[in-house]
Order: structure tokens, then C-alpha cells, then sequence
């Protein structure tokens, strides 16, 4: 799966989907695709990433509390 950083509009391969969804977990290990190489994965925090439409992540998937009002 493909996502975009919120500055710079990089996209970003998400390296595992569970991580990506439990709220428990606040960053994820993704590769930038960035230049011809590919390059190593790196902790990135959900925060900053969003999909490539532009829409922002679902709360459910970086709130553990998205039921709280």
C-alpha cells in the first residue's frame, strides 16, 4: 500500500498493513519512494502520512480512544 507525506507529497510503501491499522502503534515501517534506488524501511509516524487522494487517515486506525467522545 501507498501513502503520502503530508510536506513533502513523497509516497511512502507501507511495509506492514497490521501495523498500519492496530492504534496502538503510532509510527510504521514504510520505504520512501523516492530516486531510482530503493531504499531502506524506516519507522515514519502515522501523523504524517496521509492517502494519495489527499484524505487523511482513518481515526480509528491512530487513536486507541476514537470511541471517546
Amino acid at each position: 500500500m501507498l501513502l503520502q507525506d503530508k510536506q513533502t507529497g513523497v509516497l511512502v510503501e507501507v511495509m506492514d498493513t497490521e501495523e498500519l491499522i492496530n492504534p496502538m502503534r503510532d509510527k510504521i515501517k514504510g520505504r520512501v519512494q523516492e530516486g531510482q534506488e530503493e531504499q531502506l524501511p524506516e519507522e515514519i509516524g502515522k501523523d504524517t502520512l496521509i492517502f494519495p487522494s489527499g484524505e487523511e487517515l482513518p481515526r480509528c486506525w491512530r487513536d486507541a480512544d476514537y470511541r471517546s467522545a
